[in-house]
């Protein structure tokens, strides 16, 4: 089933390229560049579509289409394989806690070695 979903797929981005090309651009006559299309609005006439954009927005909907279907498939693969969620590396839990030296602590060790400068 996936099979043929990515070959259609596949049919479906080729027409939709090729029915691209086979269109003729909005104002591509020649006297349109000189002034000679002014019964076109500036994007065009907005009469019946073609029907190669027609076709163009039906294999449009197929690809999208696809596109989804495929996106399903490679889901349920991952979904499917066992074990999958287990190859991530899970964080080892530090248990020792270090004491935080308490704030106006007046102690003066002047048994340790020390680069700071105290002042008396």
């Amino acid at each position: 089933m996936e099979a043929l979903v990515l070959v259609l797929h596949v049919l479906a981005a080729i027409l939709i390229i090729a029915l691209v090309l086979l269109q003729q651009g909005k104002g591509a006559d020649a006297g349109a560049s000189f002034g000679g299309g002014a019964s076109q609005t500036v994007f065009g006439s907005q009469g019946n579509s073609s029907f190669f954009g027609r076709m163009t927005a039906v294999f449009a909907l197929v690809f999208f289409l696809t596109s989804f279907g495929l996106a399903y498939f490679a889901s349920e693969k991952v979904n499917g394989v066992s074990g999958a969620h287990d190859l991530a590396p899970i964080a080892s839990q530090v248990d020792d806690s270090v004491e935080m030296p308490k704030l106006g602590d007046d102690k003066k060790s002047s048994d340790t070695a020390s680069d700071l400068p105290t002042t008396n």
